[in-house]
């Protein structure tokens, strides 16, 4: 009995074999079904053929095992047409890249060799998730160059024991004013979250809200990156730019890792808010600004002051209203009602019918010393999600994430991304989660720890 369902399909594989037996599986399940062996012919059948789903393999012959080629063309595919649904074909040791390139836009993936049934429903799942997209004309880019709609500083602010009901208090109260506020915390429990919170109660809420990690600035680029240039002020000043002060004009601007600037950064900054005017590079001309001013660190920044490391006229400006958020192990009563947030919303954004813990993760959940915080739950979490293959998630869903007091755990047994997995989390929890000096003491650069926290979930 021929049951097709409605649907075109694009399977590209470069194994004749594989492009085969698919087809000869998904021709009695979808209305039409194309097969492609070279992915430089993707554009052309993109372009022409209207297609809802595309099954794509992540490697191809130029490049065996990285992947590399499956993420080009999976952002090529929802460039040229964001309502198409992208399925990857992996092998199982391919998984860390799939649950890649599912957060950067992939709706699903299938295992080689694929049981039929699975790849089956999965493609079908995909076909709705596509229609719903063209039906209500959604062109909401997702990946490399698109912000995704589940980014951590759109969530809401979770949590009902008293420090944080207390913090929710205190940002109702000082939104509406104009004071300076400084978020102290470790890194992952929300400063961001807190900044985003003011601006959205305040008076200031339809003008720009800003955010710049100036941690991460060099000396050289402070000045322009912060207040702009004009064209011809250094080398490659081809044009006038404005900075981040000016962008954010009549609103707020939510200065990072504040902690992390040296003391000639700390001086530049201090003469901006105390005259509330900008200096281009290149130029002699002054601009007003009007700018909320809200600053973050998870710093000790009254040690640094006693260290000489941090200006103490500078901390008088940016700390009128002090906001200190305490890490998630000091309020695991609000860890069940976190992740039950997120793995709703995880189940929602990756179509998967996973609703719930199971009793030794949920147990686990609430005794893990979680160094990374919140962030690290919710990437543990939509790690999981994305994993799981049952209703309710299970321990082995959460490969890599060591539960626990892991310093007391025997590492003799322990393989190599283990060994790494437990010595990140050790600095990670020596430095109260400044990455900057977890990276330092670790000996790899803030991009190779993001890297591996990413990697590991943590």
């Amino acid at each position: 009995m021929n049951s097709n369902t409605e649907g075109k399909i694009l399977i590209v594989d470069d194994d004749a074999g594989v492009l085969s037996a698919a087809n000869l599986l998904l021709k009695r399940h979808f209305k039409q079904v194309d097969t492609e062996k070279n992915p430089l012919r993707i554009p052309y059948w993109v372009n022409s053929g209207g297609y809802d789903v595309i099954l794509l393999d992540m490697n191809f012959t130029r490049d065996l095992s990285s992947g590399k080629e499956g993420f080009e063309w999976l952002d090529k595919i929802l460039d040229l047409d964001p309502t198409i649904s992208v399925v990857l074909f992996t092998a199982y040791g391919d998984i860390e890249m799939a649950v890649r390139a599912i957060k950067l836009g992939a709706k699903d993936f299938v295992l080689k060799p694929w049981q039929n049934e699975k790849l089956v429903d999965t493609l079908k799942n995909a076909l709705e998730i596509a229609r719903e997209k063209k039906a209500s004309k959604i062109k909401v880019p997702e990946g490399k160059n698109r912000k995704s709609s589940a980014s951590f500083s759109e969530h809401p602010f979770i949590g009902n024991s008293e420090p944080i009901q207390h913090i929710l208090t205190t940002i109702e109260r000082v939104a509406a004013t104009d004071a300076n506020i400084l978020i102290l915390g470790e890194n992952g429990t929300g400063k961001d979250l807190v900044a985003r919170n003011i601006h959205l109660q305040s008076l200031r809420k339809e003008k720009p809200f800003i955010t710049v990690d100036v941690g991460a600035l060099t000396e050289s680029l402070f000045e322009s990156e912060l207040f702009g240039h004009v064209k011809g002020a250094f080398t490659d000043a081809k044009e006038d730019r404005i900075g981040k002060f000016e962008e954010a004009d009549g609103g707020t601007i939510f200065l990072d890792e504040i902690g992390n600037i040296s003391l000639p950064m700390q001086a530049k900054l201090l003469t901006v808010l105390q005259n509330r005017t900008i200096t281009k590079v290149g130029s002699n001309k002054l601009k007003s600004i009007d700018v909320r001013l809200v600053c973050a660190t998870n710093k000790s920044v009254y040690k640094m002051v006693a260290d000489q490391q941090f200006r103490q006229d500078l901390l008088y400006r940016i700390n009128t209203i002090e906001i200190p958020i305490p890490p998630l192990r000091e309020r695991t009563n609000d860890i069940p009602l976190l992740a039950d947030y997120f793995i709703h919303l995880y189940a929602k954004k990756y179509n998967r019918a996973v609703n719930g813990f199971s009793n030794p993760v949920l147990k686990q959940i609430q005794k893990h010393t979680w160094p990374g915080n919140v962030r690290e739950l919710q990437h543990a979490i939509e790690r999981a999600v994305i994993l799981s293959q049952t209703e309710m998630l299970q321990p082995e869903d959460f490969k890599g994430l060591r539960w626990g007091n892991e310093e007391n755990n025997k590492t003799d047994t322990l393989q190599l991304e283990e060994m790494e997995v437990l010595l990140i989390k050790k600095a990670m929890q020596k430095h109260n989660g400044n990455i900057t000096e977890t990276a330092r003491e670790l000996g790899l650069t803030r991009a190779s720890l993001y890297r591996r926290l990413e990697k590991y979930g943590i």
